[in-house]
């Protein structure tokens, strides 16, 4: 039994049901698309049971409907094992959607083979075609998935867990640091073999690392941006792979070129010639503005740069892919540190004027990023004899959930927190601060942490391997 399983045995019930997962706490609060955007990455899996106990097992996932109708076209879907039956799938919030939205008397949805949904109400519901075929229904387990971190912070003061950990030993502390970021990696790890089984190991981790240069205010954005336009495809569009991100990405709004001015005007030209072959097939798959946060990001995370970004990224796939998974952090420095693009040097959005220095595509901060939710992960999943030698990675500056976590958990025990000088034990933290201060909304009453640490407490020292770590006895 591996560190992670003992950690996740270790969490207390029904803590470990909700995790990081803002949907299992708010289904209501999470927008369809985002929804549909874990389902097509993998994240729920896809084995399941309908609600009438009958065995489904999704054989393709199919195409992302981005017109009106079914939201998966083209999908495979087995039931108990039979042959695979092909149709469509439609996904929604709600089971009552189905009536709500008015599917059960539209034509275009009599192809359904499956209707998937996060929530039920009181009243047992059945989804209908127009023909009065039953379609089935699966309700989606949310505690299978494990999406980006919940973005509360708990209150900036010590816990009440701040005594019993403090009564620990170093050693104790570090073991248990250590569980529960082989958890938190291993998680991440099966995202992207799921990924991988449906989508293909060559295209695996771009949607991820899309995901993080959306920085913590647009992954979802960025994480659609890789799904709508695969990095396989866009790279055949050479000289307008750039365009087509910008243009999906919505961004190449403004057709009147005239109040730009310089070499910005220049850039969007070339983007604008580039898209307009391209634009009446794709302009389905544009986001809408709203999707885009801008106000609160640094300049240097602005997303239409972060976007020029993923656009040479898309271009030196395959020696991106080739430096990812050598997974050595020295050589990922060094690649990142060397990309260059002839206007994001210089800019920071299409209406910056130019800076008067080069600035980095992609900073320090970013590719730590990279590296805690792609490279370690990969790692994790491809060759664990390299994970571990990663355990001594240097951490990044502490970030506002970094030093509330460990307010939290440490208060102001330098001992303690000089732990947090390595990245894996930064996940550890974050990992139990996620599981527990961000799931107790009681002000510390209710949550069971300081209890739960009890059962570490006979374990002496840290150990040597994060994969073999053990756990203390009760």
């Amino acid at each position: 039994m591996t560190a992670a399983d003992r950690y996740e045995e270790w969490l207390p019930r029904p803590i470990s049901s909700v995790r990081e997962s803002p949907l299992s706490l708010h289904p209501q609060a999470v927008s369809e698309i985002e929804i549909q955007a874990r389902w097509f990455s993998g994240e729920f899996g896809r084995s399941f049971f309908t609600l009438s106990g009958d065995a489904v097992e999704i054989v393709q996932f199919g195409e992302w409907n981005r017109e009106s109708g079914p939201d998966f076209r083209a999908a495979a879907v087995s039931i108990n094992g039979d042959r695979p039956v092909r149709g469509c799938i439609e996904l929604d919030p709600d089971v009552r959607d189905w009536e709500r939205h008015g599917h059960a008397v539209n034509p275009a949805y009599e192809n359904v083979i499956l209707h998937v949904f996060l929530t039920v109400g009181r009243k047992e519901l059945f989804t209908q075609t127009l023909s009065g075929r039953a379609v089935p229904q699966v309700k989606l387990d949310v505690t299978k998935i494990d999406p980006t971190p919940l973005n509360l912070v708990s209150s900036a003061k010590r816990g009440r867990c701040f005594a019993p950990l403090a009564s620990m030993q170093s050693g104790q502390v570090a073991d248990l640091l250590a569980a529960a970021a082989h958890y938190r990696m291993r998680r991440k790890a099966q995202r992207i073999s799921m990924a991988a089984e449906i989508h293909g190991e060559y295209a695996a981790p771009y949607p991820f690392l899309a995901e993080t240069l959306g920085y913590k205010s647009n992954k979802l954005p960025f994480l659609l941006l890789a799904q709508r336009f695969p990095v396989g495809e866009l790279r055949k569009l050479r000289c307008g792979l750039e365009a087509v991100l910008f243009g999906i990405g919505g961004f190449l709004t403004a057709t009147d070129l005239r109040e730009f001015s310089g070499d910005t005007k220049d850039y969007l030209r070339r983007l604008w010639e580039n898209w307009w072959p391209h634009r009446s097939k794709l302009e389905n798959l544009v986001l809408a503005p709203r999707m885009w946060k801008c106000a609160g990001v640094r300049p240097m995370n602005h997303p239409q740069r972060r976007i020029g970004v993923l656009a040479e990224i898309a271009r030196r796939w395959p020696k991106v892919r080739d430096v990812l998974r050598l997974a050595d952090p020295t050589v990922i420095y060094r690649f990142f540190a060397g990309l260059r693009h002839d206007y994001w040097d210089v800019h920071y959005t299409l209406t910056s004027q130019p800076s008067r220095s080069r600035m980095a595509l992609v900073g320090a901060e970013r590719v730590n990023a990279i590296l805690m939710n792609v490279v370690l992960p990969m790692a994790l999943r491809e060759h664990p004899s390299e994970f571990e030698k990663l355990q001594a990675l240097a951490a990044p500056d502490f970030n506002l959930h970094i030093k509330t976590a460990a307010l939290r958990l440490f208060g102001a025990d330098a001992k303690r927190v000089s732990l947090l000088k390595t990245a894996v034990y930064q996940q550890g933290l974050l990992q139990i601060y996620n599981d527990f201060c961000c799931q107790d909304l009681s002000d510390c009453l209710q949550c069971q942490l300081a209890e739960q640490l009890a059962q570490w407490r006979c374990r002496a020292t840290a150990p040597t391997s994060i994969l073999s770590s053990g756990f203390g006895c009760v």
